[in-house]
């Protein structure tokens, strides 16, 4: 997920200054990148589309067309790629003038070589971070990775949905709160061959108990008491498409008898009637418990189990699936800046890190809500560690910026298996990369191969 300046990604250096230029090049030469140089605005322009480059140092005062327009020019041919300003006429004004044009950042001349260079990488992984989210390919727009996540553990999930949404079976899903069990049922119901008729979703959970049987089934006019009108039930309004059952453990016994005759007879009786009514419609339903459970401790009828369970898929909790979580972030961050209309430019590599080092006890719904709370409030488009809040109200679940402590602390600290655990969450956040997880934990890249080897470590 990461980029690595060693697969030696292009810098394009604009700035009329041939010297300024050649020390720059060496520099971003030094530092494992590919320099391309440009004399001017016009010339940095036309190396856009030859060499696509990763990001631009691009200096403010030219002759003939200047930094701004040069910037602006470059926008609206790559709005994504970051773009670096360094000059030596600094000014407040100017610097924000830039940022709002969608400079990554400003820097004066001289720049800190240090600084400049880290600057580099952290718009070089944002910016590879955005091409892996909005350049991909036509085979996977509209694909189930695309919306679900492309972890093993996902792809595990997505192979079960194709192979029971084009068939009728009935299907229980589970999972903790928040994981996507209801979009999971719209997907199966989107790729069966009832997805142009009635998807009608009930949660059981927050109706109450006397009203459940009216809600599925319907009523006569008349039929009980404040009964003023005749009502449709969710049944009916499901004919011919999918009825999806939520929270389906929190189905009271009473009615347990009655959804198993309804489900195997295909038809119903609204409350007060009689008259059957038809109802074909394939149940999927869904539980953050373990109903197995339910059944075993005689809480739900064993029958209507069997009967609803002729598939059953399983869907893991954030934690279980960390590989996922930049993906996702990046996904749930764009849709915030359409919906709070904040004009979003990256999370920051440290950020991520936070947001994979976290436990997520609430799933997806508690990182949405993490990531909406930071693009309202964060200053510059840019999220970052300390603008995340989870659900427990802290900023910082760790003491350390990648949220690993450094792993000579870890060794004094905890035993082996702490330790294990630390260098494989940062291969993780790395994506593999042992160079970069070396130096998240604070150790030198031999130390980092031994413990792998020592340890048994494996993948990535």
């Amino acid at each position: 997920m990461f980029s690595d300046p060693s697969n030696s990604q292009k810098i394009l250096i604009i700035d009329d200054d041939k010297s300024v230029r050649l020390v720059l090049a060496t520099f971003v030469k030094m530092n494992g990148f590919d320099p391309v140089q440009a004399a001017d605005g016009a010339e940095g322009i036309a190396s856009l589309s030859s060499e696509e480059p990763h990001c631009i140092l691009l200096d403010l005062k030219m002759p003939g067309m200047d930094g701004i327009e040069t910037l602006d020019a470059i926008k609206k041919i790559n709005p994504h790629v970051p773009v670096i300003i360094i000059t030596g006429y600094a000014d407040i004004p100017t610097a924000v003038q830039v940022i709002k044009l969608g400079a990554y950042d400003f820097l004066t001349k001289p720049p800190q070589m240090d600084k400049l260079i880290l600057t580099i990488r952290r718009a070089v992984e944002a910016y590879s971070l955005k091409v892996a989210f909005n350049q991909l390919d036509e085979s996977m727009l509209g694909s189930l990775e695309s919306l679900f996540g492309r972890s093993g553990a996902m792809k595990n999930v997505i192979r079960h949905i194709r192979q029971v949404a084009n068939t009728d079976f009935s299907v229980i899903i589970q999972g903790e709160t928040g994981t996507g069990k209801s979009v999971v049922a719209q997907t199966i119901h989107d790729l069966s061959k009832r997805a142009r008729n009635p998807f009608q979703a009930v949660d059981v959970g927050v109706i109450p108990e006397n009203l459940i049987e009216s809600e599925l089934f319907g009523h006569e006019k008349g039929s009980f008491t404040g009964a003023d009108r005749k009502k449709i039930g969710f049944f009916e309004i499901a004919h011919t498409g999918t009825l999806f059952i939520d929270e389906l453990e929190n189905t009271p016994p009473i009615l347990q008898n009655k959804l198993l005759r309804a489900v195997e007879e295909k038809k119903i009786y609204p409350i007060g009637s009689t008259k059957p009514v038809w109802a074909d419609v394939r149940i999927i339903a869904a539980s953050n418990a373990d109903i197995k459970g339910f059944v075993r401790e005689k809480k739900f009828r064993e029958d209507l189990f069997f009967r609803l369970s002729e598939y059953m898929i399983t869907i893991p909790g954030l934690k279980d699936r960390v590989e996922d979580i930049p993906f996702l972030a990046i996904k749930l961050m764009a849709a915030a800046s359409k919906e709070l209309g904040r004009q979003m430019r990256e999370i920051s590599p440290d950020a991520l890190a936070r947001l994979m080092a976290y436990s997520w006890p609430g799933n997806i719904r508690e990182l949405k809500n993490a990531i909406r709370r930071a693009v309202l409030t964060c200053h510059d488009g840019i999220i970052r560690p300390e603008d995340i809040e989870f659900m427990n109200g802290s900023t910082l679940p760790s003491d350390h910026a990648s949220g690993l402590m450094p792993l000579k602390q870890a060794a004094s600290n905890a035993a082996r298996d702490a330790e294990v655990e630390l260098i494989k969450k940062s291969l993780v956040i790395t994506n593999g990369n042992k160079s970069k997880a070396a130096r998240l934990l604070e150790v030198d890249y031999k130390t980092l191969l031994t413990k792998i080897k020592e340890y048994k470590i494996q993948g990535n």
